[in-house]
């Protein structure tokens, strides 16, 4: 790709994130090209459906959530690592309103765009639970699907202006929860400062 239409196309991503966080993802593309003072005609040429414009917008996340998911694997304790990955992807989830429900009919629907990131994504969690289950730092009767299911409804909550001043501490009580007493307490241990720090 050049390097106009690179930076054309970087344009549209910054400003198409810009009126997603703005308005969620049922923001049109007419509303798009308007705020990016291009034609509509040239963001279709850059990208042909809404579909294709959140794929490019969010891979770049998903991706990044998803490295991060193994960076923790390598760097933190098994509670500390998951606790840290879900806070992380439950702010991110805030940050595009209406993301969460994009992101669970992907995983379901094989020809979207999103489905391959989403189900990446789902299997990066899905990961760092079950090492946290097999270290008995978190509780056994959930799955990776359960973990997917909790991150958008705590999306959701950060998405209802009556619900979201309640939204940090109910994603803590929902953490905590899915941690076992172990868990809770390597958690908490990890968070203390050190001596002399």
């Amino acid at each position: 790709m050049r390097a106009d239409a690179r930076k054309n196309r970087d344009h549209l991503l910054a400003v198409a994130g810009a009126a997603i966080a703005e308005q969620g993802v049922d923001v049109s593309m007419r509303d798009i090209a308007r705020r990016a003072d291009v034609g509509l005609a040239t963001l279709l040429r850059h990208f042909p459906t809404r579909e294709a414009l959140l794929d490019a917008l969010l891979r770049t996340s998903f991706d990044e959530l998803t490295a991060q998911a193994a960076e923790l694997e390598r760097s933190s304790s098994p509670a500390d690592a998951l606790v840290s990955w879900l806070r992380d992807c439950v702010a991110w989830t805030t940050e595009y309103r209406g993301v969460t429900v994009l992101m669970a009919a992907a995983i379901e629907d094989r020809e979207s765009a999103l489905h391959a990131s989403c189900v990446t994504l789902r299997a990066a969690g899905s990961r760092l639970l079950v090492r946290a289950q097999d270290a008995g730092t978190a509780r056994s009767d959930i799955d990776g699907v359960d973990l997917f299911a909790l991150i958008a409804a705590l999306a959701w909550l950060g998405d209802q202006p009556a619900l979201a001043p309640r939204a940090g501490h109910l994603s803590e009580v929902i953490m905590s929860a899915i941690l076992t007493s172990a868990g809770n307490s390597q958690a908490e241990a990890e968070r203390r400062p050190q001596a002399g720090s």
